[in-house]
């Protein structure tokens, strides 16, 4: 399943790529819902460039028919993310920790300045879950969280931002 998601952050294009490499940043992600506290694993800065892989845990409910495919105490996975901080781009492949022959997802995201004062952030990839019957139900579901997620994020952006000037 291909997907394609935007939002808008009311904060300058540098200030948002800059928090988006900030591990002080990801501590607050535990405040969105249906994720536990994300766990910054690698964080490396090289000049123009910046590696992170995070790992997040899935919280939320599951409907009966995925619970009967997969335990929800093994839905945890780690995104690695390779940031490019001048072109404002980022690439990432999310690693299922459990499933992963049944599980992929890689994309992009890109930033661009919407004005002077706010960003807008793009989102495209695929994603790939292979389960009987419900694989299809399940990718839906996925990305339905993930717009919920990066919605909720973008205010967290600006909270870290408005918090953390400089």
């Amino acid at each position: 399943m291909h997907f394609e998601l935007e939002q808008r952050i009311q904060s300058p294009v540098d200030h948002v790529v800059a928090a988006f490499v900030d591990p002080r940043f990801y501590e607050m992600l535990d405040a969105l819902p249906k994720l536990g506290r994300p766990e910054v694993l690698t964080h490396e800065v090289h000049e123009s460039t910046a590696h992170l892989r995070v790992r997040y845990r899935f919280t939320g409910n599951l409907s009966s028919a995925v619970r009967a495919a997969v335990d929800p105490q093994k839905l945890s996975w780690v995104e690695d993310a390779e940031h490019d901080l001048v072109a404002h781009r980022v690439q990432f492949r999310m690693l299922a920790d459990h499933y992963a022959d049944r599980f992929r997802c890689s994309g992009t995201y890109r930033f661009e300045p919407a004005g002077d004062a706010a960003t807008d952030r793009f989102c495209a990839g695929d994603l790939q879950v292979r389960m009987p019957l419900v694989g299809h139900r399940v990718e839906r579901a996925i990305v339905s969280g993930l717009r919920e997620h990066l919605d909720s994020e973008a205010q967290l952006v600006e909270r870290f931002i408005a918090d953390n000037p400089g």
